[in-house]
């Protein structure tokens, strides 16, 4: 059963009319009350902007080197980050060489020629490695070769 099913918009207009006949001999005053009060809260309303200001963007500098740094500083800054980097590599090298030999040790356990698949996943590598090597080689061969534009 539907809301709407109830309401007649006749049937409210003819209500408000009989309501408002029988309000007495004020009825006028107040109708005009609510007509203003509504009126100076609407207009109180509409002066108002419903928009709000755009931001300024927020402009963070960079401010962890001091100005004074030297270009040795500079040169061992790079060279404690390339050994972090380094030494990273090296970690992760160690976990995936554990993890492989954890994988060929159950393939070994389940019956699967683990040997040969890896054969075939270094030369697939070797072979993905040596086609971007010659691409790499190619596109540095083409940009020396071109010449400048300026």
């Amino acid at each position: 059963m539907s809301f709407w099913n109830n309401v007649s918009p006749t049937g409210a207009i003819s209500e408000l009319w009989s309501v408002f006949q029988d309000a007495g001999s004020n009825r006028w005053r107040f109708a005009a009350l609510a007509a203003v009060g509504t009126f100076a809260i609407l207009s109180l309303m509409s002066g108002e902007s419903w928009k709000k200001a755009r931001p300024l963007p927020e402009i963070t500098y960079i401010t962890s080197w001091p100005e004074e740094r030297t270009d040795a500083e500079t040169q061992a800054f790079i060279k404690e980050n390339q050994r972090r980097k380094d030494q990273r590599e090296a970690l992760l090298k160690e976990q995936e060489k554990v993890g492989q030999d954890m994988y060929m040790a159950l393939g070994r356990a389940t019956g699967v020629d683990v040997d040969a698949m890896k054969a075939k996943a270094d030369a697939d590598r070797a072979a993905a490695e040596a086609a971007a090597k010659a691409k790499a080689e190619a596109l540095l061969a083409a940009t020396r070769k071109a010449p400048v534009e300026r």
